[in-house]
C-alpha cells in the first residue's frame, strides 16, 4: 500500500464531530458532483525530506457510492487496493498480498470511510476527524484539514483539497517534512467510466 493508505489507517476510531464553521461546507458540496461511480487517473508524487528527487506513481481509481473504492497503481508497481463496508483486499497481479477483515480490524469502516470521504469531497465525513478552514469562489474552492487529535496530526500532519465539480488534488504535509500530493484528472462518471475488469472487482 502507498503512504496515503497507511496514513489513513492511522485514524482512531474515537473521534466526536464537531461543527466545521470555518468551511463554507454547505457551498462547497453544492459544486460537488455526487455520481453514483466516479473513476479517474491520479499522479501521485512523495516529496521526502532529505531528499531532491521525488518518488512518483501514477494509476486509476474508481469510487462507486456505497460499495467503496478501489486504487489502482499501474506504475512503477503495479499493485490494487480495495475498500469495501466489509475489507481491505491489496492485490499484487491476480494474488490476494493481503486481506483486513472488518469483524477482527475495525479501523477498516474508518479506513473506507475517509478515504472515500477524501476523494467525493464529502466534508460532513472529514469534519469528524478534521478541523478545516476553506475558501470558495467562482473557480473553485480549498480546504485545509487539520487533525483534532494531536496523535493523527503526528502521524498524517496536515491535508489541503482542491476542487471545483470534483476533487482536483490532495496534499498531505507530514509532520516529519514529508510531503505526498496526488492530482486526479480525466475524471469520468456513470458505469461507462470503470472497465470490465475493475466493475469485477466490487
Amino acid at each position: 500500500m502507498n503512504k496515503l493508505n497507511y496514513a489513513i489507517a492511522a485514524l482512531s476510531l474515537a473521534a466526536l464531530n464537531h461543527a466545521q464553521a470555518a468551511v463554507p461546507a454547505a457551498k462547497i458540496q453544492a459544486m460537488l458532483s455526487k455520481p453514483s461511480v466516479m473513476c479517474g487517473r491520479f499522479d501521485q508524487t512523495k516529496q521526502l525530506a532529505g531528499m531532491k528527487k521525488p518518488l512518483a506513481s501514477e494509476g486509476r481509481f474508481c469510487v462507486v457510492a456505497g460499495k467503496g473504492v478501489l486504487w489502482r497503481t499501474l506504475k512503477p508497481f503495479p499493485s490494487t487496493l480495495r475498500l469495501t463496508r466489509d475489507e481491505i483486499v491489496n492485490y499484487q497481479g491476480d494474488r490476494v498480498a493481503m486481506r483486513l477483515d472488518a469483524k477482527t480490524e475495525p479501523t477498516v469502516r474508518v479506513i473506507n470511510n475517509v478515504l472515500f470521504s477524501l476523494l467525493a469531497g464529502d466534508l460532513g465525513q472529514l469534519d469528524a476527524l478534521f478541523e478545516g478552514d476553506g475558501t470558495v469562489d467562482a473557480n473553485g474552492w480549498t480546504v485545509a484539514l487539520k487533525p483534532r487529535q494531536a496523535a493523527l496530526e503526528k502521524a498524517i500532519g496536515t491535508i489541503k483539497l482542491e476542487g471545483g465539480s470534483y476533487v482536483k488534488s490532495i496534499v498531505m504535509s507530514e509532520a516529519s517534512g514529508d510531503r505526498t500530493t496526488i492530482v486526479f484528472s480525466a475524471i469520468q462518471s456513470g458505469e461507462a467510466a470503470m472497465t470490465k475488469e475493475e466493475a469485477a472487482l466490487f
